[in-house]
């Protein structure tokens, strides 16, 4: 059985002309980066090659771009560390960002360190800008720490109107950017954001390796302490040919983005409307349909109630269907889906994100749409 992946929101095939980029640091040029001779010279150069060239892309500077381990040390050191050393009391976040930051704002509310507002939300998932204003009213030295892309239900926030806000009441602004890094252009000249994030493995990069945009001026210490790599921000030895992939991914992402929107939010769309034609009451979550607010790579598929929630990634997977999600938890014991917990979504109804990548097709979804008509008890549509 040939598998049809369809979970890129979890991570992404690796571009092979990435791995070719990496390989030969992998192979000869194992020098440690923080050695003075010359196997050391030449893998320093790699680095600082591959920060350049990210810093390129995102229109900053490379003093401003930091490597780490993923998206998850990234939000980690960013929130953490600016409370601690900007004297940040308040952090405005919302219910549905990632576990990377929800649960850091949390260990530092419950370290007394700082207080945690949520902002309000529609019932597709979208902020509540009024009541952002009025919460940085209460106390404009907060840190604003809000997710460009969501990871389960794709609603995009505006950065801009966001960054405005952020400016106008002297707040600083952090995104958790790792999903729409690679997939929507980030010019960091222009967007009043002082803290972004990134890992390679969602944009066909390989995984253990992001980056931080530490705006100039809003300078933290480290999260990692133990040498002076990342001029003193992140100690430890470098993952020299994770970073090369990185830049290489994002470099190739940049070039194919127009095309790759293109194919993918086509994939989106049709798989919209395949289910709409095969399946009687399914729903969508988030704002799916609004291509110009809604991640053109995730799409959450809510089903009817007479579907087996515990069983439908399962028998997903036993179709060789590789997926995601979760439902909404239906009481306070239940592990489901957080987000779509604060969404209020129906906890009876099962769901499942599938997302997508260049490598996807259009015959892959008739395929999945044919199989989850069988799984979730409706008749297969001729």
């Amino acid at each position: 059985m040939k598998r049809i992946y369809l979970d890129n929101a979890a991570t992404t095939p690796l571009d092979p002309l990435v791995l070719e980029e990496m390989l030969p640091l992998m192979r000869e040029q194992f020098g440690n980066p923080s050695s003075i001779h010359g196997h050391g010279r030449v893998v320093r150069s790699a680095i600082e090659k591959a920060r350049k060239k990210v810093a390129e892309l995102l229109n900053t500077s490379p003093s401003e771009i930091f490597f780490t381990s993923g998206g998850t040390e990234a939000d980690n050191t960013i929130i953490q560390n600016t409370v601690l050393a900007k004297g940040i009391k308040h952090i405005i976040t919302s219910k549905i960002e990632h576990h990377a930051v929800l649960h850091t704002a949390e260990e530092l509310q419950k370290r007394g360190l700082a207080n945690v507002s949520f902002v309000e939300l529609d019932a597709k998932g979208y902020v509540d800008y009024g009541h952002l204003e009025e919460l940085l009213k209460t106390d404009p030295t907060s840190l604003i720490s809000l997710m460009h892309g969501n990871n389960e239900v794709g609603n995009l926030l505006d950065l801009d109107r966001v960054g405005e806000l952020a400016t106008a009441y002297g707040a600083l602004f952090h995104s958790d950017t790792v999903q729409t890094m690679g997939h929507y252009v980030h010019d960091l000249q222009r967007l009043k954001t002082n803290f972004i994030v990134g890992a390679a493995h969602k944009f066909h990069g390989p995984k253990g390796v992001g980056f931080m945009y530490l705006q100039s001026g809003t300078r933290i210490p480290p999260f990692i302490h133990g040498g002076a790599q990342e001029r003193n921000m992140r100690g430890g030895t470098e993952n020299v040919y994770g970073i090369a992939g990185l830049a290489k991914a994002l470099e190739l992402a940049y070039a194919e983005m127009s095309e790759h929107q293109q194919h993918v939010q086509g994939l989106k769309s049709y798989m919209i409307e395949r289910l709409k034609e095969a399946i009687p009451d399914v729903r969508f979550n988030g704002d799916p349909e609004n291509s110009a607010q809604s991640l053109y790579t995730v799409l959450n598929v809510s089903f009817p109630p007479t579907a087996d929630s515990e069983m439908l990634l399962f028998n997903l997977d036993i179709e060789g269907i590789s997926a995601s999600g979760g439902s909404a938890c239906s009481s306070g014991s239940d592990v489901g889906s957080h987000v779509l917990t604060a969404l209020k979504a129906d906890p009876s109804r099962p769901s499942a994100r599938f997302s997508f990548s260049k490598y996807n097709t259009r015959e892959e979804i008739d395929t999945v749409v044919e199989k989850l008509t069988v799984i979730v008890g409706v008749e297969r549509v001729s």
